[in-house]
């Protein structure tokens, strides 16, 4: 009967080490740290949200500038993500990666705007989000992992000309 009791409170104990884990990213590597995996999977939802933003931009935007900027994140966020992901993968990272519930609102509610509403509601939008990619990326050039801070490094002059494309076309508006 003891060895019941030991056995069923090291399982109840294994679940609840497991249910307690759920919300952090799972790493099946000890080789990389925990901000490793957070600056992986926090770049891939910030180029997801900004890829799905710059697809409503597309459809949403009479300005042709917006347009162009938008066409333009869709291709350098998707080749990101697929580097991003690349390295989930090699690194051994869960790849379970989706959009936050604050980004998803902020989704939500770009959705509803049209013309020049919709061009400085998107405008600001990339501007707040590639200033906090660019923190990200910037903290991401001193990684521990020589890959991701090697990734980190080549990719923050794309998201600073991001950043300043953002801000010039943001000032031409109305």
């Amino acid at each position: 009967m003891k060895k019941l009791i030991y056995l069923l409170s090291g399982v109840i104990f294994f679940l609840s080490a497991l249910a307690c884990s759920h919300g952090q990213p799972k790493n099946y590597s000890n080789d990389v740290d925990q901000n490793s995996i957070l600056f992986i999977k926090n770049g891939i939802e910030g180029g997801l949200t900004e890829i799905k933003a710059s697809g409503m931009a597309i459809t949403n935007s009479n300005n042709q500038k917006v347009i162009a900027f938008a066409k333009m994140l869709i291709d350098d966020h998707t080749k990101a993500n697929d580097d991003l992901k690349k390295l989930e993968s090699d690194k051994k990272i869960d790849q379970t990666d989706t959009i936050s519930s604050a980004h998803n609102l902020v989704l939500n509610d770009l959705s509803k705007k049209k013309g020049n509403n919709f061009d400085k509601a998107y405008l600001q939008m990339m501007v707040a989000d590639h200033e906090l990619a660019i923190k990200l990326f910037t903290t991401g050039t001193k990684d521990t992992d020589p890959d991701i801070a090697k990734f980190a490094t080549a990719t923050l002059p794309t998201l600073k000309m991001h950043l300043d494309s953002a801000n010039a076309i943001c000032i031409t508006l109305k």
